[in-house]
């Protein structure tokens, strides 16, 4: 028995998040839930990677994650963790589990890790990408992927707030903790906008981050730009907790980019 460490990429439209919803999944039959993943109601990320495993002989009852993106939101790098048996290499695990995957998920590589090696509490970052572009009608080209905003942002004044965020600082107006209670002091590495394909990218990575702390983020930001909010308010939030405005960017424009380990 050996643990290994995947890299996985989706396509988060049809997901209700990656985190299987085991209240009333857990105690299906394998068959059931094999229905259940599929569902669109109930389809999860979680769901469907432990599915393929069981494709291919895996018996655990969970996998291990380093994060629970929530519905809608994408990945290119997100990390999953498991025990398993298996007589051949890494590689050709990796494309076994393609195989029994859907299309809109993809194990990019599968090495192996350490044996109590844990793809959450090993991270010491994360990196995540916003896309939005402006433009005052529909483009169903780049809307699945990206957020379209109307009025256009000034692209100098979204570069202006985001340097406020880098360093360590309570961002209890900008997001919620995972438990009540929970600590809301962040260290954010990096936070920048750049002109993108799409349009604006909006950079971002930090040791942890705080429920939709980064669509929170990107929403404020937006209305900075827009010339709805001033930098100053970016701040204040920041100094006093206050949510500067209510709302949150959507969940489609969002890309778990990375998870960084020691």
């Amino acid at each position: 028995m050996a643990r290994y460490q995947v890299i996985l990429a989706y396509d988060g439209t049809h997901f209700l998040g990656f985190q299987r919803q085991s209240s009333f999944i857990g105690c299906m039959g394998s068959a059931a839930r094999t229905m259940a993943a599929r569902s669109e109601a109930t389809r999860t990320v979680q769901g469907e990677i432990e599915t393929a495993l069981r494709q291919v002989g895996w018996q655990g009852d969970a996998i291990l994650g380093a994060g629970r993106t929530d519905t809608g939101v994408h990945a290119a790098g997100q990390v999953i963790a498991f025990d398993l048996e298996w007589k051949h290499s890494p590689d050709e695990l990796c494309q076994a589990l393609n195989a029994h995957l859907p299309a809109d998920i993809a194990a990019q590589s599968v090495s192996l890790a350490q044996p109590g090696f844990h793809p959450r509490y090993d991270a010491v970052a994360r990196h995540y990408r916003y896309h939005l572009y402006c433009q005052a009608r529909r483009d169903p080209l780049r809307e699945r992927y990206a957020w379209r905003v109307w009025p256009a942002v000034e692209l100098n004044a979204l570069q202006e707030a985001a340097r406020l965020l880098v360093g360590k600082h309570d961002f209890r107006a900008f997001g919620a903790p995972l438990r009540q209670g929970g600590d809301t002091w962040r260290q954010v590495h990096q936070a920048e906008w750049r002109t993108g394909e799409v349009g604006l990218c909006f950079d971002i990575s930090a040791n942890a981050f705080l429920y939709h702390m980064v669509r929170r983020l990107v929403f404020i930001q937006v209305q900075v730009g827009q010339g709805r909010l001033a930098v100053e308010d970016v701040r204040c939030g920041l100094e006093t907790g206050a949510a500067p405005l209510p709302g949150m960017a959507p969940a489609h424009g969002l890309v778990l980019v990375e998870v960084v380990y020691p």
